[in-house]
């Protein structure tokens, strides 16, 4: 599972690359959480059903780490692993933010405005538990992100609603667009936060697989009845290629030529291949 997070750190930077446009900073830091989730973690059917009946369902709601996203859809089987060439290009499948419009497998919502992803999975959560399917819902969020207020009113629908079929992730890396979060607007404690909001908190290393399958298979396993779950994953921004990791700088930013062969000698080559 390494060996594949390598990979969709190669596919992130070389799609950024090729198109001088996109986010690789959120994207490296997300892959090895991503690539857990898709091969290990989420009970998943062949094919794509909209409509997810008897599945697991995975919301991302900070919508411009793309790259990771669609790395993973594509690596797993949702889409041909060429098509990760197209990425942001016209008449493209795979534009900077993912959309619906474009029906491309594994995407069921639009997220390019941030904040959204958590009301979205809340109703899915209540839908699912209503029709009698005992499958988790996941979402993945920017710690930036939960600047918005939206995300605090799904918080507390959440809770009021005792939806312990709901785990989301905060991508915890303490970098947004502008700056650090501490200086743009600082979270305070995230932990206290959602506790205060009535849900069960974990923790968890985003760039230890085995920690990860650990503290997710717990989260589903020891769930506490009507709680809803968070875990506030602390990630590098930009892991895995030196000159990128821990700066807001790569938030939106692509490599070069040169900065691309750097990337890519850092991180090595798999048995996967590139696109």
């Amino acid at each position: 599972m390494n060996e594949m997070a390598r990979q969709v750190r190669r596919d992130i930077v070389r799609m950024v690359h090729a198109v001088q446009s996109g986010h690789p900073g959120g994207s490296l830091g997300c892959a090895d959480f991503m690539t857990a989730l898709y091969f290990n973690i989420m009970e998943r059917k062949p094919g794509f059903d909209m409509n997810g009946v008897g599945e697991d369902l995975f919301f991302l709601s900070n919508g411009h780490i793309s790259p990771v996203f669609y790395s993973l859809l594509a690596r797993s089987g949702y889409f041909p692993v060429q098509e990760l060439a197209t990425f942001r290009k016209l008449d493209s499948r795979l534009q900077g933010h993912p959309a619906t419009h474009e029906h491309l497998p594994g995407v069921r919502i639009a997220s390019g405005s941030l904040g959204q992803g958590l009301s979205v999975a809340c109703g899915a959560a209540l839908a699912k538990r209503m029709n009698g399917d005992n499958h988790q819902v996941y979402t993945l969020h920017g710690d930036g992100e939960l600047q918005e207020g939206q995300n605090w009113e799904a918080a507390m629908f959440a809770a009021h609603h005792k939806l312990d079929n709901l785990i989301s992730v905060v991508d915890y890396n303490g970098q947004q667009i502008d700056g650090s979060t501490t200086k743009v607007m600082n979270l305070g404690s995230l932990p206290a936060k959602f506790s205060s909001f009535g849900w069960r908190v974990l923790e968890m290393d985003g760039h230890d697989i085995v920690e990860i399958l650990d503290v997710m298979a717990a989260a589903k396993k020891d769930k506490v009845k009507g709680v809803p779950t968070v875990i506030i994953m602390h990630t590098v921004m930009g892991k895995g290629v030196d000159f990128m990791e821990g700066t807001h700088e790569w938030h939106g930013t692509a490599p070069n030529n040169q900065q691309l062969a750097d990337a890519l000698e850092q991180l090595g080559t798999t048995k996967f291949g590139d696109y």
